[in-house]
């Protein structure tokens, strides 16, 4: 038995080491990609670093998103149509805001649609004191637009609302007491349908939302023509590509061209801006500063710009009311101060020392003067989309609804 007892604990010893459990390597965790630039999740982890009170709306899968900012008057910083992958619209100054600091005169932050109070300039403008020269150096946004954050009052993922007050005093003295309300709604792919009035291929990716914004008399005086009367100015500062092009249609008739503004920073060359009967294009890669404007007297419901180097049809609904007043910001003293435009296009280029804030584009739309009441509101509405997909899809859309041939343009 003794003799034995070694033998078992061998038979032991090696039933026990087959059956062992082996150790297995502990499983790294799995690489963290960061987004690159130029994409949406790298706009927002950027945003999420800088700012405050950010707002982001999404569609039930989260392929749409729009990104909001209260810090930053509840402008919609920048949205995408595919995820966090994809690209992300909204032109961002990223010096600007990681550097902290809020400068006196303007702060350009970026941001795809931000609300804004017109007139510019003139005589019954909201950016200079009254008696200054109009030049750069007396130009001052008010900080109501540029500096002050907006109160949230709704937040969801379809809609957020932010309110704001101010008193403001224009050119001529006159002091306006007013309330802002600006609403922003992430529409769905078949709401944006609707508003375009066409089918929406499969094929085809959006991003769309509507603001709507309202101004409140709160002063104790009726806003009058002959005091100076503020307009809702809707400014959407986009990420261009060497490739992009501003395309307007415009109502048809024999004097259509001398409703079209192609001078305000200069002349615009030939090749830049091309008008014809019904349509205007305007090149906007951000290499040449240059601006136009369109007025109501010919304007239609919708601007659009085509990035041929991203594949992306951008289209705006605005509000066009023929025959209303619009104000003038052209910076001097106006013999027609309520001849103003109701859409413009800025291409960001170069100054003349060489310096450039962008490159971004521009597209832009305002309401009527708001010739109100005391205690009475005015309200504006702009409809923003982005379209991505099968290039032949978007170039039927474009033709569809812009009477446009993409191919044309490309060519």
């Amino acid at each position: 038995m003794k003799n034995l007892l070694p033998f078992a604990a061998i038979l032991i010893s090696m039933y026990t080491c087959k059956n062992k459990t082996p150790v297995s390597e502990p499983i790294p965790p799995p690489t963290k990609v960061e987004p690159q630039k130029g994409s949406y999740g790298y706009d927002r982890t950027f945003l999420e670093k800088h700012t405050k009170g950010l707002i982001e709306l999404y569609n039930e899968d989260s392929s749409a998103k729009v990104l909001l900012s209260a810090e930053w008057q509840g402008r919609v910083m920048t949205s995408t149509a595919a995820g966090d992958n994809g690209n992300s619209f909204g032109w961002l100054n990223y010096n600007l805001l990681s550097s902290g600091q809020k400068a006196k005169q303007f702060n350009p932050v970026g941001g795809e649609e931000r609300f804004w109070i017109g007139p510019e300039g003139g005589q019954y403008a909201f950016y200079f004191k009254p008696g200054d020269t109009f030049d750069f150096a007396n130009w001052q946004v008010p900080a109501i637009i540029d500096t002050i954050p907006y109160q949230v009052v709704l937040e969801n993922n379809n809609q957020a609302i932010f309110t704001a007050k101010a008193s403001l005093i224009n050119y001529s003295g006159t002091s306006f007491d007013l309330a802002i309300t600006r609403s922003v709604t992430m529409l769905s792919k078949a709401d944006l349908s609707t508003r375009l009035g066409q089918a929406i291929d499969a094929g085809i990716k959006c991003v769309a939302y509507q603001s709507e914004n309202s101004i409140t008399n709160l002063g104790t005086e009726a806003w009058t023509p002959e005091n100076g009367m503020p307009s809702i100015w809707l400014l959407g500062m986009f990420t261009p590509s060497p490739k992009t092009v501003v395309i307007i249609p415009f109502k048809q008739q024999p004097d259509a061209r001398s409703y079209i503004t192609g001078n305000y920073f200069g002349t615009i060359p030939p090749e830049r801006l091309v008008v014809n009967d019904s349509l205007l294009f305007f090149t906007c890669d951000g290499s040449f500063r240059s601006k136009i404007g369109i007025s109501p007297a010919i304007a239609k419901s919708i601007a659009a710009s085509y990035d041929f180097g991203n594949n992306t049809l951008t289209i705006i609904l605005p509000e066009v009311h023929k025959g209303a007043a619009y104000v003038n910001s052209k910076w001097e003293m106006q013999d027609e101060p309520y001849k103003g435009d109701v859409i413009n296009s800025y291409n960001d280029g170069p100054l003349e020392d060489g310096t450039q804030m962008g490159p971004f584009y521009e597209i832009e739309s305002s309401s009527p003067a708001l010739q109100l009441k005391v205690k009475e509101a005015g309200s504006y509405k702009q409809v923003t989309c982005h379209l991505q997909g099968n290039y032949e899809a978007l170039k039927t859309l474009a033709l569809q609804l812009l009477g446009v041939d993409l191919e044309t343009i490309r060519r």
